[in-house]
């Protein structure tokens, strides 16, 4: 083996090196060079064709003069200067090397074993850097947990924390000497492992091995109970005997929060038992695969479809390695939703981030305390704010699950008490909402002789005790374990996984086979890795399973790395012997390792077997697993300090309006009340195209949705919806406070969806608490009670979630820094009507024909404790809200006939913020403006208006048209609701104006009010993107379109009508083959093969693999079109769609058949997304023969980051056969892309684009006007383009995604003239017509 090391530059933009000398503060530094080093592990030497290959891999094509196979580009010029490299470490093969080297194999390099990416950094300094300042700068440039520096060139990929005398003594298994030494042994090995043993654990396992088992452990047993009995796994607190103040309760917690779902069981399927929940669902038609081992068509199918959800935490992993912590909290919770039942399917994600004080360098947070300190083994909140949810999302783009709703939140401050409390380390919280087939619903029992199978990502050296590193405070562990436990995530290989699962799945959907789902049972891996999983998966009956059998990444790895390492991307299936075949099969088309492990046993010993038979793992399961004794836990409750909130002295004088003007200020800049359009612009949220509603609202797409809606597939209006409710601040007064507002916070922002009725709302209820801490434990049993209460009277049930109960962490100065007790209640219920959801976005314009109606649920309490405006002002206040569950129930069943009879334009709950913010957050979503009276009573003063503004107990707004008055009137009868003003679009700017008893409080322009919500957002934008003139560039877009107002937006065009009637009589001809071609990564295919279908096609799924194993030919005559689908194919390494391309290019015969196939005069092609980068790069738009240095391309956007974005996007004349009939148009569309910039190396081929018009289809701006302006031009490319065409029209390369916009649903906003002129069949919108185009070509062409 030897390193060959390749050259290429930049590694990071002007705007990068800009930020990175801004941050340095360092005077010295003058300039910065940057360049990759890609390190390229070779077997043997590079053949001549093999080493073209992975310079064109490797290298930008157009800038082949910023490649080198032979020496850096930088070069230093003085003594001053200095040369930084930073790379990763060596204890496991990267993601980067992982797809890199994949894409290698599928380009014929068989030589290439890794590769690695290092980043090298040429400092160019006005005098010498001293080492404390070279120290400084590479703190800045890389993750210590991740990365480390290169201080030369490495020569080899040895791990570089492990020697070979290490190496040697890590093979040998040692024993543990409790037969001699007693409980000392475990309390030694206890403290070296960082295993989080207490008394208890202690105790009991000294007596399993000494008075049961009779001999010693081995250090692997001692690791695996560590992990798989932690509190992390298996939730001892929950499940223990709690006393408190000296009495014990009656219940565990377990017991409580089960007994909701046994008053209100309804419509529960599957709680507590697996790992999602599940309700009863409908009957449903899809269209699927006929066959998962090979390409087949699509048919249409039907099943009996439950709806499923989880969620859980990753909190410990995100706080030391923010990134990789929340993607592989994201990837697990994956492979939660996808191993319940015999295997399930994935739809879309919930996230939520809570985080310490942001302290925003240069941005003036007022209530946030800056002299905290914190800890060095965590990472700062800002750090994890931004780069935890740059995991989260990077996970989910590249797998193909869209983020459809969730939270954050800020919090650190100093209780009256005077302890402080804050979300130091964080909270990382991961929902999943899905369905399965009903034949799935429960696992199979283990039976003598089945096989267990190991699928998915190979084994590394990774995730070394993340279970019991998880239960502890933060800083009890040592920094170097807390290492270990990093983690990797690999989205690439948890899609593949997901392919098998859902492969499985379906091929019960086709009654012509007599392949049935072949999953007995199925566990993703987690926390105790292997270990756990395999022991799970086999209970009661045992297992042997044989180390050599596992399928390794690293050579080097130890038994118990093997057994226990958390290496991500894995489940543990059971399946019966026969139908390994089927298995082996989808698993190589799909390129997925699979391992058969083990064998069922029978004699209930969980047996890991070395391979000269030694035993190092012999463990009784019904000692390990099933008869483990409950814990006993003593607490006591605290007494609370609590003091009513105050004007602060520089308040004391004010008049009302300047008051609420300061507060408004505040609280609009909050964390959790401001917008949060730095987190959704950079996640998707459409893919799948089974997403009915996700975060953005209204014309200028805002990020204020109450409530999430997936439909059950594309033949249907049903579907599933789900919201989220945390009201952790509450706490600090009451924790049953806390519990019943979250709880109806989750209702009110539920209640705007159209559901099948209030019993069938099921929730998952998530625990993130310092529980075995002072006074903490029994506020987390006071809020399980309360919640229990709230649900029970409600009607409503948990059926699942996860706790967390280590949530402190050691600030600098010695203290014990405790969260705030959290409790996240998601809810999920079933959908009747997907298109009947109700939006905050106020969508009225006058006193003529609008209303807005207050429902307030606390009935003029105005508790105002735990609010907003008491964090802005650093205090806590006290009191109590209203509890009437009555009242809150007859309030969810009035406003849901409000929705299903569309009585209502526009709803918004009131939570974090208060009234005001409800009411403000209504105009600014619509864009327009409200003028509002309140009614306060008789007691007019200051403090009363204050409360009656900024109170956060349960209510609501909504409006509705004039002429509904007396009919919204009826239905609101007997319930405590005001009629408080109306919509008003002015002829001026547009105001939110708001008086109390007639006396004007807030009268201020829409833009002003935008700015402020805005403002936090736009800080956060500033640090985590890397272009800021992309940033200021939105930020001024909102500010002048809510100037502007008036209820505007994108004014959208319709030129055409729908051909569905022409399309159905084709159909009944015959149904022409479409190839849905897919490669590794590739996540748009259902979409694409739904399009297709309802426009007429028989659309076949056709993987790369089909393709390079000769099982199908794609240039035969029965193929009419090659579809080109969106997603990450090899997750964008060696930028997008190269190894895509490559795959193609460099295999003879699979290039001739796409050669023959583009030159077919009766074929067509449509490439979108990562489609449309690849159809670039092989040429097939423009035009051929094009010189590679001068080949269009689409690269990196402008902005530096990934774009989820709802653009406008007006069709040109031009000779594109499928936007025949559309041009002049101008509609909006989803567009998700981090490469989507059209790059003309050569102006002329630009220039002859345009006067051939093969650019068709272009972003442009609310006046429909084609433009270059962020973020209506998401991508910066260059006048408008968001695509390409070929000369003769066959061939289109689009950036957009039509195939996620081609039904009405699946827009998040229609202006009224389109809903006017366009009435699609089935549901569809305009943009059928790319596909119905297609449909007819075909049909002419024959």
């Amino acid at each position: 083996m030897k390193i060959k090391h390749y050259f290429r530059k930049p590694a990071i933009s002007e705007h990068e090196i800009k930020k990175l000398i801004h941050k340095s503060s360092n005077s010295k530094i003058q300039s910065i060079e940057s360049e990759y080093c890609f390190n390229v592990e070779v077997e043997k030497d590079t053949t001549e064709t093999e080493e073209q290959t992975l310079v064109w891999l490797l290298s930008e094509t157009f800038e082949p003069q910023n490649f080198s196979c032979h020496a850096s580009f930088l070069k230093t010029q003085s003594q001053n200067d200095v040369i930084v490299e930073v790379g990763p470490r060596m204890n496991f093969t990267t993601t980067y090397s992982s797809n890199a080297v994949s894409i290698c194999r599928s380009c014929n390099i068989e030589s290439v074993q890794r590769i690695e990416r290092s980043k090298r950094f040429l400092i160019h300094s006005s005098e010498a850097l001293t080492p404390l300042e070279i120290g400084k700068f590479v703190e800045m440039i890389h993750d210590r947990m991740t990365e480390c520096i290169y201080k030369e060139a490495i020569q080899s990929f040895k791990n570089d924390m492990l020697s070979e005398s290490t190496l040697q003594q890590q093979q040998q298994v040692k024993t543990i000497p409790v037969l001699e030494q007693g409980r000392a042994a475990l309390e030694q090995i206890n403290k070296d492992m960082g295993l989080a043993f207490d008394e208890a654990d202690l105790n009991l396992y000294t007596d399993l091995f000494k008075n049961h088992l009779k001999r010693n452990p081995t250090e692997v047993e001692c690791f695996d109970i560590g992990q798989s009995n932690s509190e992390h796994s298996r939730h001892w607190f929950f499940n223990g005997n709690l006393v408190i103040d000296g009495e014990k309760q009656d219940k565990t917690l377990f017991q409580i929060v089960k007994n909701t779902l046994k008053v209100n069981v309804g419509n529960s399927l599957i709680a507590f038992c697996d790992n999602s929940s599940a309700i009863k669902g409908f009957d449903t038609k899809v269209l699927v695969p006929s066959s998962a081992t090979g390409p087949s068509k699509f048919i249409e199918s039907e099943r009996n479809q439950p709806i499923l959800f989880t969620a859980e935490t990753h909190n410990f992993p995100s706080g030391v390695a923010p990134f990789p912590g929340a993607e592989t909290g994201t990837g697990g919770r994956i492979r939660d939703t996808h191993a319940t039942g015999r295997g399930s399917l994935v739809v879309a994600g919930t996230v939520g981030y809570s985080v310490g004080q942001l302290l925003i360098p240069g941005y003036n947070l007022p209530w946030e305390t800056k002299d905290y300190g914190y800890p060095d083994n965590l990472a700062t909140p800002l750090k994890i704010e931004i780069e935890a949810s740059n995991g989260a999302s990077d996970y989910g783009n590249k797998f193909g699950e869209p983020v459809i709703i969730g939270f954050t939140r800020s919090y650190g401050q100093t209780l009256p008490n005077g302890e402080r409390r804050e979300y130091i380390k964080p909270i990382m919280f991961s929902g999943g909402i899905g369905f399965m087939d009903e034949r799935h619903l429960k696992k199979d029992q283990p039976e003598l002789g089945m096989t267990i199978v190991k699928a998915g990502g190979p084994a590394f050296r990774i995730g070394m005790g993340g279970g019991s590193a998880s239960s502890m405070v933060g800083g009890d562990n040592k920094s170097e374990l807390d290492f270990s436990a990093v983690q990797r995530g690999d989205a690439e290989m948890g899609q593949k996984l997901n392919r098998i699962i859902r492969a499985c799945v379906e091929v019960d959907m086709n009654k012509e086979s007599n392949q049935k789902n072949p999953i007995v049972s199925v566990h993703d891996q987690g926390a105790g890795g292997a270990g756990n999983v395999c022991k799970e998966i086999v209970d009661p009956l045992g297992a042997k399973i044989y180390l050599d059998r596992f399928h390794l990444g690293d050579k080097t790895l130890t038994p118990m790395e093997i057994w226990g390492a958390e290496y991500q991307e894995q489940d543990a299936l059971l399946i019966k012997d026969q139908d390994k075949e089927f298995l082996q099969k989808v698993s190589k088309r799909e390129r997925l390792p699979i391992a058969f492990v083990g064998e069922v046993s029978g004699d209930g010993q969980a047996q890991l077997i070395g391979n000269q038979g030694q035993l190092y793992v012999d463990l009784p399961l019904e000692k390990v697993l099933q008869k483990m004794p409950p814990k006993t836990f003593n607490m006591s409750r605290k007494q609370k300090k609590l003091l009513p909130f105050c004007l602060p002295k520089e308040l004391e004088q004010s008049d009302v309006e300047d008051i609420v003007k300061e507060s408004l200020s505040r609280v609009l800049r909050l964390l959790s009340v401001g917008s949060k359009r730095f987190l959704i612009n950079k996640v998707d949220r459409a893919v799948t195209g089974l997403v009915a509603r996700q975060q953005c609202v209204g014309p200028l797409h805002t990020p204020l949705s109450n409530v999430a809606v997936i439909a059950s597939s594309y033949f249907e209006k049903t579907g599933a919806a789900t919201s989220i409710g945390e009201q952790p601040i509450k706490g600090f007064i009451s924790a049953k406070s806390m519990a019943y507002l979250t709880v109806g916070e989750a209702m009110t922002n539920l209640v705007w969806a159209s559901i099948t009725d209030i019993k069938d709302i099921k929730c998952s209820g998530n625990w993130m608490w310092a529980a075995k801490l002072e006074g903490e434990g029994s506020e987390l049993y006071d809020a399980a009670v309360e919640m229990h209460d709230t649900m029970v009277q409600i009607g409503i049930a948990i059926d699942g979630g996860k706790d967390s109960l280590s949530m402190a962490a050691k600030a600098p100065n010695g203290e014990v820094v405790k969260a705030p007790g959290t409790l996240v209640v998601s809810t999920y219920v079933s959908c009747d009507d997907i298109t009947k959801t109700i939006t905050p976005d106020l969508k009225l314009s006058s006193q003529q024909d609008s209303v807005l109606i207050y429902i307030d649920l606390g009935c003029g309490n105005n508790f105002l404790g735990g609010s907003a405006l008491t964090q802005v002002f650093n205090q806590i206040g006290d009191g109590q809200p209203h509890r009437d569950t009555n009242l809150l129930v007859r309030v969810f069943q009035a406003v849901q006939q409000l929705v299903k009879e569309e009585l209502i334009t526009a709803g918004h709950d009131r939570s974090d913020g208060g009234l005001i913010t409800t009411l403000i957050e209504m105009s600014i979503s619509g864009n327009r403006g409200c003028v509002i009276d309140l009614q306060s009573g008789n007691n007019s003063d200051r403090m009363n208006i204050i409360k009656l503004l900024f109170n956060e107990e349960l209510g609501m707004v909504i409006e509705l048209k004039k002429e509904n008055l007396e009919k919204v009137k009826t239905i609101l009868s007997n319930l405590p609701y005001h009629v408080i003003g109306y919509t008003h679009i002015g002829t001026d700017e547009d105001r939110f104006q708001l008086s109390v008893n007639g006396k004007l409080i807030v009268n201020q322009t829409l833009e002003e009010l935008t700015k402020q919500w805005e403002e936090t957002s736009y800080q956060l934008e500033l640090i985590q993107v890397p272009n800021p003139n992309s940033v200021n560039s939105e930020f001024n877009q909102v500010l002048k379109r809510s100037k502007k107002g008036k209820g505007l937006g994108p004014t959208y065009t319709l030129t055409y009508t729908d051909l569905s009637n022409e399309i159905k009589l084709l159909t009944q001809q015959s149904r022409p083959k479409v190839v849905i071609l897919r490669e590794e990564g590739s996540n748009g295919d259902r979409e694409m093969a739904g399009a297709f279908y309802f426009a007429g096609f028989e659309p076949w799924d056709v993987t790369m693999s089909d393709l390079i194993q000769g099982h199908v030919d794609i240039s035969q005559s029965q193929f009419k079109g090659i579809a080109f689908v969106g997603g990450f194919s090899y997750a964008d390494v060696m930028d997008s769609s190269k190894g895509w391309a490559g795959s193609i290019k460099f295999h003879q015969a699979v290039a001739k058949q796409f050669e023959q196939f583009y030159m077919r005069p009766d074929t067509f092609s449509l490439g979108l997304c990562n489609g449309c980068q690849l159809m670039a790069l092989l040429g097939w738009v423009p035009w051929r023969d094009i010189p590679q240095v001068n080949q269009p391309r689409f690269i990196h956007n402008k902005s530096g980051k990934f774009e989820s974005r709802w653009v406008t996007l007006r069709v040109m004349p031009s000779p594109a056969i499928l936007l025949k009939g559309m041009e002049g148009s101008v509609l909006g569309c989803w567009s998700q892309h981090g490469e989507g910039q059209a790059f003309f190396q050569d102006q002329q081929i630009l220039d002859q684009c345009k006067q051939l018009q093969l650019a068709p289809i272009r972003y442009v701006d609310d006046e429909s006007q084609i433009t270059e302006t962020y973020p209506l031009n998401p991508s910066g490319t260059p006048e408008g383009i968001a695509g390409l065409c070929s000369k003769d029209g066959r061939h289109l390369a689009l950036m957009p995604h039509p195939e996620r916009s081609f039904l009405q649903w699946q827009w998040p906003w229609t202006p009224q003239n389109i809903k006017s002129q366009w009435s699609g069949v089935n549901n569809t919108s305009p943009w059928i017509r790319i596909f119905q185009n297609a449909r007819i070509f075909v049909g002419d062409s024959k």
